[in-house]
């Protein structure tokens, strides 16, 4: 079996999860017509087929589906089915699902994203981005760069609460801090920066951030609602030239709204850093090439059930390194404790994992898991540190 995630924050071009939607039980988030729709059609469909053939199967799913996004049986429960597949063939042949996916080449373990101070729509803060990020590039490990994280993150909430109040320890949906009346990313970044510096890191952490740029634009007027301002396309561009000159700042995910390739394309060419598309691509093999040709952002954020399968999640991440974009895979707020996301992210080589602080049980599963691949793959093991950023 597997474990599927949900997102709270979450783009309009994602595949659909089918939930129950009756409010007397779990505010309407219950998801027993999916596991009905498993036991109904799912499963009649593939009992007996041989596990080995992964994308059959998956391919054989989205037909019985019939729709364009998976909203007749739900994306949960399409991806449940589909990952579940893979993991009972890796258990039948003896191999760790990383090696089960991504053969012997396998061997690199992803640089951790994490999300230390959260704003947005995950956390009860002033701040507009989301997630404001700490990356240990300068960490010669796997293991050393969570040493180093997590004393960073605990030096980081004492700062927190002698400068925000007591409060400002409570953490957001992915385990990271929200001080109340911190409204500026600048602040973030000045704690975050100053955290590392008090433990001798300095330099070796950069920053990183998502803005989830689509929760900030009215579609009504074309701007962007940004610490109490209205800001249009221009001005936002020119608020991250002033991040990114004043402060080392590699990577930022949807910068802009969803549906503006061109204004993606310009923030990739103007910016000279790593430019992530999630609500922009969802995964999507489709929306992909549409970035491609465009050239809008030169990453892109892996979220198996964005689109429902795990073959076209394989298939977006391969058109992404085949056409020079970096990958990162990445958790959902409702992310859960099953690890096959830090199994992926080894089996593609993805080099880049975000899946929040290791500071809640969920995500710290994740952690813990990579931490045991470092150790099976041993002297084959690669921490790729700062290279995750440098374009070829």
């Amino acid at each position: 079996m597997a474990d599927v995630p949900v997102g709270r924050s979450t783009g309009d071009y994602e595949a659909a999860i089918l939930i129950d939607q009756d409010q007397a039980k779990y505010q309407g988030r219950g998801v027993l017509k999916a596991i009905e729709m498993i036991r109904s059609e799912i499963a009649p469909a593939i009992v007996g087929k041989d596990v080995r053939r992964q994308r059959e199967i998956d391919l054989g799913l989205i037909e019985l589906d019939g729709t364009p996004n998976k909203s007749r049986l739900g994306a949960n429960s399409i991806v449940g089915t589909s990952l579940s597949v893979a993991k009972t063939a890796a258990s039948a042949l003896g191999l760790p699902l990383y090696r089960y996916i991504g053969g012997t080449d396998a061997h690199i373990l992803p640089v951790p994203i994490l999300d230390f101070i959260e704003g947005g729509k995950i956390a009860s803060t002033d701040l507009d981005f989301q997630e404001h990020q700490m990356v240990p590039v300068g960490a010669k490990t796997f293991s050393e760069a969570i040493r180093m994280s997590s004393e960073v993150y605990h030096v980081l909430g004492t700062m927190l609460s002698k400068k925000w109040g007591k409060s400002a320890l409570n953490v957001g949906v992915e385990g990271g801090y929200s001080p109340v009346g911190m409204n500026d990313p600048r602040q973030a970044f000045d704690a975050e920066l100053q955290a590392a510096s008090e433990l001798g890191y300095s330099g070796k952490f950069v920053l990183s951030l998502d803005v989830a740029a689509s929760h900030l634009y009215d579609y009504k007027t074309g701007k962007y609602r940004f610490m109490g301002k209205s800001l249009d396309r221009g001005d936002l561009i020119e608020f991250y030239k002033e991040l990114v000159s004043t402060y080392p700042l590699k990577s930022i995910e949807d910068p802009l709204e969803q549906n503006d390739f061109e204004g993606f394309a310009e923030v990739t060419r103007s910016l000279g850093i790593q430019i992530i598309g999630d609500d922009l691509f969802v995964t999507n093999p489709r929306r992909i090439k549409e970035g491609i040709e465009k050239k809008a952002a030169n990453a892109l954020l892996l979220k198996v059930n964005q689109i429902g399968t795990l073959s076209e999640a394989l298939d977006a991440a391969e058109l992404a390194f085949k056409n020079g974009y970096h990958v990162q895979v990445s958790e959902r707020s409702g992310q859960t404790e099953d690890t096959w996301l830090a199994d992926i992210s080894v089996a593609i080589n993805a080099g880049q994992i975000k899946t929040g602080c290791p500071a809640r049980g969920e995500r710290t599963a994740q952690y813990n898991r990579l931490l045991r691949i470092e150790e099976e793959l041993g002297k084959a093991a690669e921490y790729p540190g700062e290279k995750i950023f440098q374009r070829s």
